[in-house]
């Protein structure tokens, strides 16, 4: 049968044909795209400083058939390099070409890299270090032809101007050379300053009168705490009142005889006699006096005999009262406790491994862990013994405490200052980061912040020593420079290869 098509239908029918004729290769050449092409096409960049990916993930750069892709690999190895060269899209052996690159950071040297054969690739002679924030300059040698490709890469880096970090609270400090103390931390508890307290005791028996001091009060040295009632003073000042009585007799009698001696009038036996019981006499009265005073009773009796009064043999606070009217008191009963608070004691716990660290004469900060106060002083003793059963010692700092702040019974922390080093570069802690999982502070270079990771020494808590990372004489952000961080976050100019 045969049909007869219109025009329109024969043009659509040679079209398809084409296509179908098409397809194939289409496909076919899609396979087997090769670095720098799409579909068999070279790619055109728009900006040489923004190359394509390459096959092997690295960045790719072509120039007349020649292309290098640059990658830093860092799989289980220091970040280092790595050059894969192409010609007309296949892999070239790695001797075929001499290769460098020129690395340029912010606020450092340029680095020159060059390259070595190894496997399939041209491997870079030193670690590339954290950040990967450079600009990247490919110098390649091939089949007598030089070749020149340029890049930058950015990572962890922000514009700030001056106004923005004066909004932002950032201020500035340059790294360079600063004193280390390293310290150690213990505990302790603030003590009486034992030299300077005072229990007092009455010495002697008797009633309670009167008690008009309380605990918490203050009193002078020479006031009186309480007044009892004793028969034991009585005693005591009546044989005084007699022996200054028989002192007196013997006197006169020893002036009556010693002028009837030189009188001739009576033996000088009756003399020596006289002088002898006069001795007598003035030994007991010294006897009386000295019983007297061992127990403050005073030397001079008045109509009182029983009347004792209790003095403070200090100035200072009474912390403590034992007494009450009325009550029968032993010689030794443990009445009143009298301490001048001007001065503490902070105590503290050494244990066995700190023992070597601890010397007389260390300076230590001492804090209050209940609220916030700090005091300075200097270790003034330390045990010489471990406990049987701590197998631990005891240092003591005496602190000044004119403010009463320091309370007997409050826990401290201190921290003893082991040792002071000088270093050539540290930096405040409150500049630190963490940045690729490692430490790291904001260098300022012109307008720019840009981050540059550490490698930390010695700290004491404020200031810390830097042993790579960042040069003496260098700025960076000493405060607030989480806020760096947070935008560079934002900006998304993260760790990106």
């Amino acid at each position: 049968m045969k049909r007869n098509f219109s025009k329109k239908q024969i043009i659509s029918i040679a079209l398809l044909v084409a296509v179908g004729a098409l397809l194939p290769a289409l496909v076919l050449t899609t396979g087997n795209s090769q670095p720098g092409q799409t579909n068999g096409t070279q790619l055109e960049q728009a900006n040489p400083n923004e190359p394509v990916k390459g096959p092997k993930g690295g960045k790719y750069f072509a120039q007349d058939g020649y292309g290098v892709e640059v990658t830093i690999f860092e799989d289980g190895v220091e970040p280092e390099f790595r050059i894969y060269t192409y010609k007309d899209n296949a892999l070239l052996p790695p001797e075929a070409t001499k290769a460098s690159i020129e690395l340029e950071r912010l606020g450092r040297q340029p680095q020159t890299i060059n390259f070595a054969p190894a496997n399939n690739f041209l491997r870079g002679d030193a670690v590339v270090f954290e950040p990967h924030s450079f600009r990247v300059a490919v110098n390649a040698q091939h089949e007598g032809k030089q070749y020149r490709f340029a890049y930058d890469q950015i990572e962890f880096r922000i514009d700030m101007s001056a106004e923005q970090m004066k909004q932002s609270g950032i201020e500035l400090a340059t790294a360079g050379p600063a004193k280390i103390k390293s310290s150690i931390e213990l505990i302790g508890e603030i003590q009486f300053n034992s030299d300077n307290t005072v229990r007092v005791v009455p010495r002697l028996s008797g009633i309670v009168e009167s008690a008009p001091v309380n605990a918490g009060d203050q009193v002078k040295k020479g006031q009186v705490l309480a007044v009892i009632s004793s028969q034991t003073l009585a005693d005591q000042r009546t044989e005084l009142l007699a022996a200054q009585k028989r002192l007196a007799l013997a006197n006169t009698t020893f002036e009556r005889e010693k002028k009837l001696w030189e009188d001739k009038i009576s033996a000088e036996q009756d003399y020596l006699q006289a002088r002898n019981t006069k001795q007598e006499a003035e030994i007991a009265v010294l006897n009386a006096r000295q019983k007297l005073a061992s127990i403050n009773g005073g030397a001079t009796i008045g109509s009182q005999l029983t009347r004792y009064e209790i003095r403070s043999p200090i100035s200072g606070t009474v912390v403590e009262k034992n007494i009450a009217l009325g009550q029968a008191l032993k010689e030794d009963a443990n009445i009143f406790t009298v301490a001048d608070l001007s001065t503490v004691w902070a105590e503290m716990t050494i244990y066995p491994k700190d023992l070597n660290t601890v010397k007389v004469g260390q300076q230590a900060t001492v804090k209050a862990t209940a609220f916030e106060s700090e005091s300075v002083g200097k270790v003034a003793y330390v045990g010489s013994l471990v406990g049987e059963q701590t197998r631990t010692a005891t240092a003591r700092i005496v602190l000044p405490n004119p403010d009463s702040v320091w309370r007997p019974g409050l826990p401290v922390k201190v921290e003893l200052v082991a040792e002071e080093s000088e270093v050539p570069v540290a930096i405040s802690t409150e500049a630190l980061q963490t940045i690729l999982d490692g430490p790291a502070v904001f260098g300022r270079y012109g307008q720019q912040f840009e981050a540059r990771p550490v490698e930390l020494g010695r700290s004491d808590g404020k200031t810390v020593e830097v042993l790579s990372g960042l040069d003496a004489g260098e700025q960076y952000a000493a405060t607030n420079s989480f806020l760096i961080k947070a935008d560079i976050g934002k900006s998304g100019a993260s760790h990106d290869h």
